[in-house]
């Protein structure tokens, strides 16, 4: 297929990269053009508007930072819907709130235009790798058109349901992700101030039940204090108040959410933003003790 790339940030940038490799045409914009400049280099066509990017493809994935962007490229003046032509699917994989993504859906419909959501869980690496794990929410003929490009870059793919579906799977998965994070950073304070060494706490967790992923591969790098971005900490901080917005448009109680929004909130403000989100631990440990 023919496949166009909005936005072109780490994931974004993966996802073109894997595209590119497994024989997709790739056309791609990025507000920032040097952004997209690599990509160039490998192949993609790089064009001046969303509107060009979607003249040129048979799918559209959209990967931006909120809601307030994706209405932007796909209903401005030179958005994707100017560049609209029979077929055309449009699939969302910014992480934004299932009600924005339902409103965003009708209107594309208005225009004749299918849009999915499809938000995945896996970061730029595996991106790269094609081993994403990827949640559908919308029209299923929509999905099943562009199967071969989720195909490519997923190594596991769900249908949750319609449209907002897969956006709100994205949130409560976020939500662990964020929330393991405060846990495994606790840890690793908690061992270092009692004057264990944080490797052997991590060898210790990482050999029962209770290992993760993240403890896995992230918690050595936080034992040390790196925090090479693969997800900045400032984009979960605006995760978790799509996470709470969600939980108060539904009616749910999640006091630790709200708890962890205020800690990220925090340490965005303290200038942690831009590192990974697991340097919510270098925050904590900034903190002082509490009696």
């Amino acid at each position: 297929m023919n496949v166009g790339i909005i936005g072109t940030g780490l994931l974004g940038s993966a996802v073109a990269t894997r595209l590119l490799s497994t024989g997709h045409t790739v056309t791609v914009y990025n507000r920032t053009k040097e952004k997209a400049e690599p990509l160039k280099r490998l192949g993609a066509s790089v064009v001046e508007s969303p509107k060009k990017v979607s003249e040129k493809s048979d799918l559209v994935i959209t990967i931006v930072k909120d809601a307030s962007a994706v209405e932007s490229i796909a209903f401005g003046s030179d958005g994707i819907i100017q560049g609209r032509h029979d077929g055309l699917v449009v699939a969302d994989m910014s992480t934004i709130n299932p009600v924005s993504s339902r409103k965003i859906a009708e209107k594309y419909a208005q225009y004749g235009i299918q849009m999915i959501d499809s938000p995945v869980m896996g970061g730029p690496s595996l991106a790269e790798k094609g081993q994403l794990v990827v949640m559908i929410g919308g029209e299923k003929t929509a999905y099943e058109k562009c199967k071969a490009v989720f195909d490519s870059i997923g190594e596991k793919t769900f249908y949750i349901g319609a449209n907002g579906a897969a956006d709100s799977m994205k949130l409560a998965m976020n939500l662990q992700i964020a929330i393991l994070a405060l846990s495994i950073s606790e840890g690793i304070i908690l061992a270092k101030k009692s004057g264990l060494d944080p490797l052997l706490f991590l060898e210790v967790l990482n050999s029962t039940y209770f290992k993760t992923g993240m403890s896995l591969l992230k918690g050595p790098k936080m034992a040390k204090g790196v925090f090479e971005p693969s997800f900045f900490l400032s984009v979960m901080q605006k995760d978790l108040d799509e996470i709470n917005y969600t939980a108060k448009e539904f009616g749910a109680s999640l006091p630790v959410a709200r708890l962890a929004n205020e800690l990220y909130q925090n340490a965005v403000k303290e200038g942690f933003g831009k590192i990974d989100y697991t340097g919510i631990m270098a925050y904590l440990e900034k903190l002082k003790a509490t009696t």
